[in-house]
């Protein structure tokens, strides 16, 4: 178990959850950082105590540094920040929790300084893809899955046989406020009633990506890399009641699934404790209380966002990259009330038709790309409100 973590996006709600965790098992927080809530940033300082804390936002991290000047936290700020809390000697185990790309840069900070991740932003490996895993291969450094269908597949595969035998993965998804919707009734829908999700209590832009299901196609992407699994070994049943959190298939048919009540505690904690399991702050599973459970194949031509990340998958350089970073500009759009739902299938699919794909040899690479694909995006908005 890690005794000591640095917590990278502990203002969210994986972030909070995760110190649930903490408080459960008496654990010590040396770093954290958020991007700009320094009201509940402050709170933790003063309950947590940790040597650092750091704030994207340097106009807030400023001002946190004159709030909490009568504490022995350092506090630091911008992306700079960000690394130094990645980084933090203190830390044995980093839990990357922050929303979007701006997670890619401390992911790759923290395992060049030879540090555990515990991983719940997916768009490190899906943006990053190789150049993650194999710094996490040449570090020697273990990448613990916290999303709870990649941690469910982890827990999966600590049984499997020495001769490996994976036939293929199987994501859940719960399908989210619109499951059973048209495209026609999806026209009109607005920003309130994609973030009311039924079971799973995530932020903003998450739980977007959860309507759209852009979310499951963006871990499609992850599994594959996770896991060294090619993207037609990867497949999506839709589970409206989330109690079996992913399964996985071995060459002789059999079926081993994870499964508990939908809380993200779970598998966060599975990650700080690994490979051991200890009481958690979870409720217990009772399947008699459930009664029945549904599965359903995915609707891809109302959803076409999943279909998108499996091809950029399939299409390999830099296209996740550009599908990643076209959803999100256009996610933020939306949410803006700037454009319709169903725009952000649109523009993402129309991403990967119009970016040249590339090879990335280099972050910088990876940032091009998402930088391309979020100007095509704002280019299409304006130009069709002209």
């Amino acid at each position: 178990m890690y005794r000591n973590l640095s917590i990278l996006g502990s203002t969210g709600s994986i972030g909070t959850q995760a110190l649930d965790v903490v408080d459960k098992l008496g654990l010590s927080v040396a770093a954290i950082a958020a991007y700009s809530n320094i009201d509940l940033l402050e709170q933790q300082v003063r309950k947590y105590k940790p040597a650092l804390a750091a704030v994207f936002d340097e106009d807030k991290a400023r001002e946190l540094r004159d709030n909490i000047k009568d504490t022995s936290t350092a506090v630091a700020g911008g992306m700079e920040g960000l690394l130094e809390a990645a980084t933090f000697s203190g830390a044995d185990l980093v839990l990357n929790s922050v929303v979007g790309m701006v997670g890619l840069r401390p992911t790759l900070a923290a395992v060049s300084a030879k540090k555990d991740i515990a991983l719940a932003n997916k768009e490190t490996l899906v943006a990053g893809g190789r150049l993650v895993t194999d710094a996490v291969h040449k570090n020697g450094v273990k990448l613990l899955p916290v999303d709870s269908e990649h941690s469910a597949i982890f827990q999966c595969l600590e049984g499997r046989p020495s001769n490996n035998a994976l036939k293929k993965l199987i994501l859940t998804a719960s399908g989210g406020p619109f499951f059973g919707k048209t495209r026609e009734e999806l026209e009109d829908v607005t920003v309130e009633q994609a973030l009311n999700h039924p079971n799973w209590s995530m932020g903003a832009k998450i739980t977007i990506d959860s309507a759209t299901m852009m979310n499951k196609g963006l871990e499609i992407i992850e599994a594959a890399r996770l896991f060294d699994v090619d993207g037609d070994r990867i497949d999506v049943v839709v589970h409206r009641e989330s109690i079996i959190h992913s399964l996985v298939e071995y060459d002789d048919n059999s079926v081993v699934a994870q499964l508990g009540v939908p809380d993200m505690r779970i598998p966060i904690q599975f990650a700080i404790t690994y490979p051991e399991r200890y009481e958690s702050p979870v409720a217990e599973l009772s399947l008699a209380q459930i009664g029945k459970l549904s599965f359903f194949e995915p609707d891809c031509d109302t959803f076409v966002c999943l279909n998108a990340c499996k091809r950029a998958l399939a299409m390999g350089g830099v296209a996740t990259a550009i599908a990643n970073g076209a959803n999100e500009e256009a996610n933020s759009l939306f949410r803006r009330g700037r454009i319709a739902f169903l725009e952000i299938g649109e523009l993402v699919t129309g991403a990967l038709d119009s970016i040249t794909n590339f090879e990335a040899e280099s972050v910088d690479d990876v940032l091009r790309a998402d930088s391309l694909a979020r100007q095509y995006v704002r280019d299409c908005v304006k130009g069709a409100s002209e």
